[in-house]
């Protein structure tokens, strides 16, 4: 399965990329992510429950941002899986300065399989493409904030 999309941020390259990279942000920005947790330096164990469909489920697997080009791009490898099967993927993000902002290209390669896989292609990419538009979503609300405030928008400094 091959899923592209892509985002303009309002925001220099360096701010988008560096909430790319921020554990933290990802953890608050990604739908259905529940652990998040460093097992090494680019490395990363993650639980996520997702809730479409029959895609239903909780999953864990393992994430490693390699082949880092700051503050242009970087590959991130997926490993996980769950009682409704395994998925096996490859993203890659690029940064490019565009418009005053920052748009960000991500395009990715996927392998399903188990009863994820026998629900239909259509439907996985479908629910694939809903969360890389949340995921985008709130990562460009996160970006736009002011330094200084926190996620929930009070100031803490």
């Amino acid at each position: 399965m091959k899923l592209e999309s892509s985002h303009h941020f309002k925001a220099p390259r360096d701010r988008v990329w560096a909430a790319f990279n921020d554990p933290a942000v990802l953890a608050r920005v990604t739908p259905g992510l529940q652990t998040l947790e460093a097992v090494g330096p680019d490395e990363y164990r993650a639980a996520l429950s997702v809730g479409v469909a029959a895609v239903k489920g909780s999953y864990q697997g393992k994430l490693a941002i390699v082949d880092k080009r700051p503050p242009e791009s970087y590959t991130l490898q997926v490993e996980g899986n769950g009682r409704g099967g395994f998925v096996k993927g490859v993203g890659h993000v690029m940064l490019v300065e565009s418009d005053g902002g920052t748009l960000a290209t991500i395009q990715g390669d996927a392998q399903v399989g188990g009863l994820i896989a026998a629900v239909g292609q259509r439907l996985i990419e479908s629910a694939a493409r809903m969360m890389m538009t949340q995921f985008l979503s709130a990562l460009d609300a996160e970006v736009a904030r002011a330094p200084g405030d926190a996620p929930d928008g009070s100031r803490t400094g």
